[in-house]
């Protein structure tokens, strides 16, 4: 009998994999990549076309040496790497190493790991797509470029061990941009005013809300326009002068992409991106199921289409028919406005098996693994449902020359709702009385009215930030999760709660970002990229075409920028701190936490303290000097050096000019001077000196 053999990625797959196939088949795993660029240098001829440098990464050498013994005893090789362009250079780069370039089909791909498309797969065995593979050469050539070029400069500029890459540069800048909002919002005042309204033959009161007037809505700014309209409103007749009843649709959601995934994952899980692609990459390469053997329970994690089989929408749609009845089965799917390349070899991620319900598989599954298959089962199934229908009534009442609205809905059908809510759905119920018409007897009851400042925009979540990359066109799925990790790993992002918060190192690499490279971390700069490297995959762009004319504005950029960075290249700045150990004048440093001092003695004198950056301000607490403190993660406040004994703090820079209206303290917010009592309110401009 012939022999065959399947070289996959991870030994998890391999191990699922060997179960599905017969004895003639031997499963071995290559764990990632066995040729990559050397650490020591560039690793791109650019005097021979832009010709890339591959070596066998250290330690890969014993392993290819057994795969080529495994090679040598097999009559065919399948090369069953995942079905991305990551996955086809992996393949290709095995080809290389051991030698099966003369081989022909030897690539075989598959969207989930089950027996049938395994067997599916091996059918259809086919050629290594070079395409592909130029396209993830293209943009790993431009990354090395960009890190291997800009790194250096940074760690002349700031310190070692800092990195600048071509997506991570691009989303540090927003998470910078976003802070730079926040800081330079200036709240503005407003009001809400409810009425609770009595209703003849009601025994609970309306709740509704002011609008304006007939003419359009009215913005209430302040106290004095509140009481103005309170006043009127107190000898004002109520009347219902409109009663609208309607039906809404909720459309049922679509299935999750890799995007979808995370920021659901974030929100409804509170897991990181990280996190939520390790935990799906253990459902999709197998997990053993009591009385179902090795089982990878869902479809590939890395993808931003839709898109779901024929075979397994049939399933879904049975399974829906006789667990919940014919009604809440789908007549129509939704579909994703396709604004962009998507990757629609793959599907949309889903369950392999429906009929294994989260109750079916929870014992074999841990905590983890079981929240995160049970959001994508229920994601899917809702997804092949039938959408959610409301019953609406609005209603319109009117008080001398002012007028109220008051809005209910109730859900007439729960559709896909009766197997998923997303997280950003889960609100109250609104009910409406149901003996209210326009003959209706009202009084009024109580006027209820609430100041309010406006918000700043939010600080960025891995979630929100995953969706805002997505949108600008910035990476592909598989770069979401590592970039996040990489800013965050290099401390240029603090992580507080979900929000997102640049440090001082993140704000000082930005700047340089921005000044010295700024169509590297230009949104369309960055998105056309994509769309340029999606062309490669297409056939229709030469991946050296894209590298060739990257290359040159990068090089100019980074000569001009040595020459301008070695004219103001930070030198350590001198304190009057005397160390105590040696009576040297201690300097500042730069550290993974930002500033701090040592002595210069280093290496005989180790001493270090920490820096308290004062800012000419004094504390209005206690008088004495507010500085700049850091909390555990990096993220930058300002307080009292005479912490913990004196409690003030504030995330905005404090001013030593007290506010004229209150004699409160005022903060900086972008070119303007506010109080910090927002009942106060008072703004003025910055003085220009």
């Amino acid at each position: 009998m012939p022999k065959y053999l399947v070289i996959v990625e991870s030994p998890a797959k391999a191990s699922t994999i060997k179960k599905f196939l017969g004895k003639n088949y031997e499963v071995v795993a290559s764990n990632g990549h066995v040729r990559d660029f050397p650490k020591s240098q560039m690793g791109i001829d650019f005097e021979n076309d832009f010709e890339p440098k591959y070596i066998t990464i250290r330690g890969k050498g014993e392993l290819l040496a057994k795969l080529r013994k495994e090679v040598k005893k097999a009559d065919k090789v399948y090369l069953a790497t995942d079905p991305d362009r990551e996955g086809e250079a992996i393949s290709w780069h095995l080809s290389k190493s051991l030698k099966l370039e003369d081989k022909q089909h030897c690539r075989i791909t598959f969207n989930e790991i089950t027996k049938t498309a395994i067997k599916a797969s091996l059918k259809q065995a086919r050629d290594i797509d070079m395409n592909m593979v130029d396209s993830q050469q293209a943009r790993r050539m431009i990354d090395r470029m960009v890190g291997y070029s800009i790194s250096p400069l940074l760690w002349v500029k700031v310190k070692r061990g800092l990195s600048a890459g071509r997506v991570q540069s691009v989303a540090l800048r927003l998470i910078c941009d976003r802070e730079d909002e926040i800081n330079a919002f200036i709240p503005e005042e407003y009001w809400t005013l409810d009425a609770s309204i009595n209703v003849k033959k009601e025994k609970k009161p309306l709740i509704a809300k002011f609008y304006g007037d007939k003419n359009g809505k009215i913005a209430i700014k302040n106290e004095a326009q509140v009481k103005e309209i309170e006043k009127a409103l107190k000898k004002a007749k109520f009347v219902v002068s409109e009663i609208k009843k309607g039906e809404r649709v909720k459309k049922a959601p679509l299935p999750f992409t890799t995007s979808t995934l995370q920021q659901e994952a974030s929100k409804a899980l509170n897991f990181a991106t990280q996190k939520t692609m390790r935990v799906a990459q253990q459902l999709y390469e197998g997990i053993h199921i009591k009385g179902h053997g090795t089982v990878g329970l869902i479809s590939y994690l890395r993808t931003d289409s839709t898109r779901v089989s024929e075979e397994a929408d049939a399933a879904a749609r049975a399974f829906i028919k006789e667990t919940y009845g014919e009604d809440y089965v789908a007549t129509a799917v939704n579909e994703k406005e396709k604004k962009k390349k998507i990757q629609d070899a793959h599907e949309a991620i889903r369950p392999t098996y429906v009929e294994l319900t989260p109750t079916v598989v929870k014992e074999d599954l841990s905590r983890e693994q079981f929240r995160l298959y049970q959001l994508i089962w229920r994601r899917f199934v809702a997804s092949r449902m039938q959408n959610v229908k409301y019953e609406t009534t609005s209603i319109k009442i009117d008080a001398g020359d002012y007028r109220f609205t008051s809005s209910a809905s109730k859900v007439i059908f729960d559709g896909f709702m009766n197997v998923y809510v997303e997280e950003d759905d889960k609100e109250e119920k609104t009910t409406m009385l149901k003996s209210i018409s326009t003959e209706s007897e009202l009084t009024l009851g109580e006027l209820d009215p609430v100041q309010h400042f406006t918000q700043p925009p939010a600080h960025f979540t891995e979630a929100s930030l995953v969706k805002t990359l997505e949108e600008l066109g910035i990476g592909r799925p598989s770069t979401y999760a590592p970039t996040i990790s990489t800013i965050i790993a290099r401390r240029y992002v603090a992580k507080e709660n979900k929000n997102l918060f640049v440090t001082e190192i993140g704000e000082v690499v930005n700047n340089i970002m921005k000044e010295s490279f700024a169509s590297i971390v230009d949104f369309n700069f960055t998105a056309n990229l994509e769309t340029l490297l999606d062309g490669v995959e297409d056939g229709t762009i030469a991946w050296k075409t894209v590298v060739s004319n990257f290359y040159p504005d990068l090089e100019v950029a980074v000569t001009k920028a040595q020459e301008e960075l070695e004219k103001i290249e930070i030198h350590d700045e001198v304190t009057d701190v005397i160390c105590e150990l040696c009576g040297r004048n201690m300097v500042i440093k730069y550290g993974p936490h930002g500033k701090f001092l040592a002595c210069p003695g280093f290496p005989e004198c180790r001493n270090t303290k920490p820096y308290l950056e004062k800012i000419g301000v004094p504390c209005p607490k206690c008088g004495k000097d507010v500085v700049i403190r850091k909390t555990k993660k990096g993220r930058r406040y300002f307080g009292c050096e005479d912490n913990p004994e004196c409690d003030f703090m504030t995330w905005q820079k404090p001013s030593a000019e007290k506010c004229p209206e209150c004699g409160g303290v005022m903060v900086e917010k972008g070119a303007k001077l506010v109080c910090m009592d927002n009942n106060c309110g008072f703004v003025k401009k910055k003085d220009e000196k």
